[in-house]
C-alpha cells in the first residue's frame, strides 16, 4: 500500500484560509494547532509557518491584546484585497499600453526621412565603404609611424639621455677601481674579473 502524500504548502495555504472564512472568528495560536488540524489535515507542527507566511502576505491579519496574540481573516477583506489587485493589475496594463503606444510613436517619427530607397541604400553602402578606408590608412599610417619626424626626434632624445647616463655609471665604475687599485694594489685583470667587468668594458661613443 502506497504512503500517502502530504498537503504542498500552497494546500495547507488555501485550507488554512478557507478555515478563517468559515469560522469567521478570533484565534489563539494554540487553537489553530489544534482546530486546523482537526477540520483541515494540517499538521499542527507546520500551522505556525503557513500561518505566518499568511500574516506576512496581508491575507491573515493579527494583533496581541494583553499577553495574548490574535489571528483572524474575513471574506470581506479577502475580496477587497482582490479588488484592489485587480484595479493595481488594471492599472499597470494602461501604463503599459500608454507606453507602448508612446515608444510606436517616437518610433514612427524616428524613422521619418530614413525610409528604405536606394538612394539610402547607396549613401550607406558608401559610407561603410569610406570607413573600411579609413581603418586601412589608419593602420597603414601606424606601420610609418616610425618615420615619423616627431617620433623620430624623440627616440634621438631619448637615446641621447640613456647614453648619457651609461657613461655616468662608466665613468663610476672606473672611479671605482682606481680607488680599489690604490687601496688594495690589486691589478685590473683581477679587479675585472671579481666583478664581473668585460675586458672591452669602456665609454660608448
Amino acid at each position: 500500500m502506497s504512503k500517502r502524500k502530504g498537503l504542498s504548502v500552497e494546500e495547507k495555504r488555501k485550507r488554512m484560509m478557507d478555515f478563517f472564512f468559515e469560522k469567521k472568528d478570533f484565534f489563539l495560536l494554540k487553537e489553530l494547532e489544534k482546530q486546523c488540524q482537526k477540520e483541515k489535515g494540517i499538521t499542527s507542527m507546520s500551522v505556525k509557518d503557513i500561518l505566518m507566511s499568511l500574516v506576512d502576505d496581508g491575507m491573515v491579519d493579527t494583533d496581541k491584546i494583553g499577553t495574548s496574540v490574535y489571528f483572524w481573516a474575513f471574506p470581506s477583506k479577502a475580496s477587497q484585497n482582490r479588488k484592489r489587485k485587480i484595479a493595481d493589475s488594471k492599472q499597470s496594463r494602461d501604463d503599459i499600453l500608454r507606453k507602448k503606444k508612446s515608444t510606436e510613436e517616437a518610433l514612427a517619427k524616428a524613422k521619418i526621412g530614413k525610409e528604405e530607397t536606394d538612394e539610402r541604400e547607396t549613401i550607406l553602402q558608401q559610407l561603410s565603404t569610406k570607413k573600411q578606408e579609413l581603418n586601412e590608412l589608419n593602420a597603414e599610417l601606424k606601420k610609418y609611424q616610425d618615420c615619423d619626424p616627431d617620433v623620430l626626434n624623440a627616440k634621438k632624445q631619448e637615446a641621447k639621455v640613456a647614453k648619457e647616463a651609461a657613461n655616468r655609471w662608466t665613468d663610476n665604475i672606473f672611479s671605482t677601481k682606481s680607488w680599489i687599485k690604490k687601496k688594495f694594489s690589486f691589478e685590473d685583470s683581477k679587479i675585472d674579473k671579481q666583478f664581473g667587468i668585460p675586458d672591452d668594458f669602456d665609454y660608448i661613443d
